[in-house]
């Protein structure tokens, strides 16, 4: 990894993020900015598909900076995001200790020799020299258990191991948590982020991203994609696509090498973009493929 870069300000930040790959409107490249520049944390929320995770892994490569991600789900615990004993090698220890008659101490069992690190301790134990990035993704999966127990995080960029006590970041990681809004977080998590909501882009700027991610596509393919993914939001599907699904279908459309955005190419890819069987239904009921396709 080449040396870490700070953006001096909200374009050079929206210009680094556009080289590694994301492109940005002026609103979240400023709340990007503000984040890595106040060290504060950034709730990013939105309907899935949106870019909210591939904002910070871009911006871990546009900073060139390590990303550490913590993916959230139902019953996650503090022990499952911070840190583990290695329990097999303590145990080791203490048999190879009992064979050579040396006496062992409980404290000798609990140093960082015996220690996993998971997500959050190792974003804490950085050693830069720059922050690494810090994805808390889909927070709003976790339980409320789990959110009270990364107040200490956000607002001291600090963990506490009962054996060992408090670590404190050197290089307190620049912290993205994503939100698909499945349940309200708690004010006291809010106010400690800043926060940017990402609606889904108008089609000129999907065609746009399109052209940024799928490099090789025909260039009338971007907006014929764009276009179409608009038409199949205003379906009622129970999962409407976002920017994610129209960047694979764009992909998979030129890697099946087609010349012709016509009901045929339509029908065969929509496999890329409608994730659920009762959505082609709804698409085919509503005579989606003959609607946007060429000569419909």
């Amino acid at each position: 990894m080449s040396e870490p870069t700070e953006p001096t300000d909200v374009a050079d930040l929206a210009r680094v993020l556009e080289g590694a790959g994301y492109l940005t409107d002026e609103s979240l490249a400023t709340a990007l900015f503000l984040s890595v520049r106040m060290a504060q944390p950034i709730l990013l929320e939105g309907e899935p598909g949106v870019g909210k995770t591939e904002a910070a892994k871009s911006l871990a490569r546009a900073l060139r900076t390590p990303l550490i991600r913590l993916q959230c789900y139902e019953g996650l615990a503090a022990a499952d995001a911070l840190y583990e004993w290695n329990y097999p090698r303590q145990l080791l220890a203490i048999r190879l200790a009992e064979a050579r008659g040396t006496p062992l101490a409980e404290a000798d069992l609990f140093t960082d020799d015996y220690l996993l690190a998971k997500p959050l301790l190792s974003a804490i134990d950085h050693r830069g020299p720059n922050p690494a990035v810090l994805l808390i993704d889909e927070v709003d999966r976790a339980d409320d258990e789990f959110e009270a127990f990364l107040l200490e995080l956000l607002a001291e960029a600090s963990v506490t191991i009962p054996e060992l006590g408090t670590r404190r970041a050197a290089h307190p990681p620049i912290v993205v948590l994503t939100s698909n809004r499945t349940r309200e977080l708690h004010d006291a998590l809010k106010r400690r982020c800043l926060y940017h909501w990402i609606a889904h882009p108008e089609p000129d700027r999907v065609a746009a991203i399109i052209r940024l991610r799928v490099p090789g596509a025909a260039s009338w393919l971007a907006p014929r994609v764009a276009d179409a993914v608009a038409r199949l939001r205003d379906l009622r599907l129970y999962k409407p696509p976002g920017v994610a699904e129209a960047i694979n279908w764009a992909s998979a459309l030129h890697v099946l090498g087609v010349e012709s955005f016509d009901a045929d190419a339509v029908r065969r890819s929509l496999a890329a973009v409608l994730k659920y069987e009762e959505d082609r239904a709804v698409a085919e009921a509503a005579g989606f493929a003959r609607a946007v396709g060429d000569a419909g």
